[in-house]
């Protein structure tokens, strides 16, 4: 496999205009997303039932029992994402001009793993008021996928909820990007024949994704003593106090022992693998030059990569991946998340612990086989019908071993139920599209 040569062409294009359409005139409105009946609301007995005086029924059920609440509505299968605009993509502060990021991401949740998500861009800068304002939301959803804020009030705002809150809290941009970032990992060093234990590791950025990945590839194998954290100060280490947090500083007490006080230039010198969670255009040829035969690159900003693949590939990289889905090796959160919560709610997981998490990216990198793996394809695409049904079973297992799971289900009742689940949506969502897309000509 190690003779084999990236090709890094791009796979997909499109325009400005072609963004712009996607977004606007679906009938019959604008955006990505809407609500649609499960139940027929044809007739008069239909809206008895649905509305009053029938509906007083099922709310005496629940006052009855509230557990059950999950048995007559569908707070069950809904996730609320929940952002504050701070750090959209990589576009900053932007606030609600990055909705159309929590519609794409309720869209992803639906047509992957069918789990109806909602998209709320909160009018708040305050740590405190966001968490209070989602724990006052919390009770009418299975789960909440934090998206979007600021370092460091993004892990301030995770441990509270997940402390506070008896539903599962999942912060996609540290540990969605983490989860898959270990994945391509895994399938990286299996292709090229290295080890984790000996690899040399960059990894520049040390925000929310930065520390979340470096703290799953530490519990990997690699080494403390093998890995670098560059911010944009330098190199992380357990004593250094310029523009350090709390977060920082638990990563820095567990690499790094020597506190090394390097810039990326001198950082990336002999490393195996460069993992880029900053911004466009960092990475240059010379860094990849600099490294250990058959480098491994992860440029992962979003929209615009640390570099590009051709010319990573120019300078030497043997893999190179992105969050792209216009190259080959898309290394992106939409791989994770919508099923670590398919599994989690098919429980009722109360936490996604750290074993759910490393089951997961477990399960996307054994999708695919010893025969598909190749330098252009070290992790699977999200779209692979093998992929959400055995994450999520694997995620559901690891809850259930957790003790933090509330129903029991075996690896392949949840495994049949989530692909049951997206056949179904398949099938009814693609004759809406159908039909909708008839009617493009109308502008709203």
């Amino acid at each position: 496999m190690t003779d084999e040569k990236p090709s890094g062409e791009a796979i997909t294009k499109y325009s400005d205009l072609d963004v712009l359409n996607y977004h606007s005139s679906n009938f019959p409105g604008n955006g990505k997303i809407e609500i649609i009946s499960k139940t027929p609301v044809t007739n008069a007995r239909d809206l008895t039932l649905a509305y009053s005086p029938g509906v007083a029924i099922s709310c005496l059920a629940i006052e009855k029992d509230p557990k059950s609440l999950y048995h007559y509505t569908n707070v069950g299968n809904t996730v609320a994402v929940i952002s504050n605009g701070t750090r959209i993509l990589g576009l900053g502060d932007i606030g609600m001009a990055g909705y159309p990021v929590m519609e794409g991401k309720a869209i992803l949740f639906k047509a992957l793993a069918n789990v109806d998500a909602m998209p709320f861009i909160l009018d708040t800068k305050d740590p405190d008021e966001l968490i209070r304002t989602a724990e006052i939301l919390a009770q009418n959803f299975g789960g909440i996928n934090l998206e979007d804020i600021r370092k460091p009030d993004c892990f301030y705002i995770e441990r509270k909820l997940d402390e506070k809150l008896p539903i599962p809290v999942f912060h996609d941009d540290q540990w969605g990007t983490a989860i898959v970032t270990l994945s391509a990992a895994i399938n990286s060093v299996k292709i090229l024949g290295k080890k984790f234990e000996d690899l040399k590791v960059v990894v520049h950025g040390a925000g929310a994704s930065g520390i979340a990945i470096a703290t799953m590839l530490l519990g990997r194998g690699v080494k403390g003593s093998n890995m670098q954290v560059i911010d944009r100060v330098g190199s992380i280490y357990d004593g250094r106090h310029e523009d350090m947090n709390p977060y920082k500083q638990e990563l820095a007490e567990k690499i790094n022992p020597t506190k090394a006080f390097l810039k990326l230039d001198d950082a990336v010198e002999g490393a195996d693998l460069l993992i880029g969670v900053s911004s466009k255009g960092m990475f240059k040829e010379r860094h990849i030059k600099k490294m250990a035969t058959n480098p491994m690159i992860f440029a992962l900003a979003n929209p615009v990569p640390e570099i590009l693949p051709p010319e990573a590939i120019k300078a030497g990289a043997k893999i190179i991946g992105t969050g792209r889905s216009d190259f080959n090796n898309q290394i992106n959160n939409v791989l994770g998340f919508p099923a670590i919560f398919r599994g989690a709610l098919d429980v009722k997981a109360t936490k996604i612990t750290m074993n759910m998490k490393i089951a997961a990216a477990e399960a996307i990198a054994g999708v695919l086989t010893e025969d598909e793996l190749s330098v252009d394809n070290v992790i699977t695409e999200p779209t692979d019908p093998r992929l959400m049904p055995a994450e999520a079973a694997a995620v559901a297992q690891a809850a259930i071993k957790d003790g933090v799971a509330q129903r029991k289900l075996s690896y392949d009742e949840v495994y049949q139920f989530t692909k049951e689940r997206i056949e179904y949506y398949k099938q009814t969502a693609g004759k809406i599209v159908e039909t909708r897309s008839k009617k493009q000509l109308y502008n709203f």
